[in-house]
């Protein structure tokens, strides 16, 4: 499995700065022929109370890393991904720095997507091990009328 076309970043970030992705700090950062790798700030963003890196945050990046993967590889005229279901495995805390998501798939069908998103410390530790499951959808041709409600 390869990406449709090569990735410009710049434009893959410039697209999600309005967004959760951009308000959390999440900057995609490198994109390989069928991975894609993004980082996000662990500061009062995407903390919860007690200082910790919020797992709801961990799973935010690691939707995004996946849904971005996802719509990468079909053809975005004709289709998109929307998630149908996310998991997450805590491991490590963390209070401070960036963490480092890898997104990876496990399966890329005409109706559906598997990735797996490992996130990582800045030891190379992993803090996240999660696993997103994505529909693909063709798009709507009339606006205002989408595939799911």
């Amino acid at each position: 499995m390869t990406f449709r076309a090569p990735i410009d970043l710049a434009a893959v970030n410039a697209y999600a700065k309005d967004s959760l992705v951009g308000h959390l700090g999440i900057v995609i950062t490198e994109a390989g022929d069928d991975w894609l790798r993004g980082t996000m700030p662990v500061d009062a963003r995407t903390r919860q109370p007690f200082g910790l890196l919020h797992g709801g945050a961990s799973v935010a990046l690691a939707e995004t890393l996946g849904s971005m993967a996802g719509g990468l590889c079909v053809d975005s005229a004709k289709e998109q991904v929307v998630g149908l279901e996310i998991n997450a495995n805590h491991l490590r805390a963390v209070r401070e720095g960036v963490v480092t998501g890898t997104a990876r798939a496990l399966h890329i069908g005409r109706s559906t997507q598997v990735w797996e998103i490992r996130i990582e410390n800045e030891a190379g530790k992993p803090v996240c091990i999660s696993r997103l499951t994505l529909a693909v959808v063709q798009k709507s041709r009339e606006p205002g009328t989408g595939n799911r409600e």
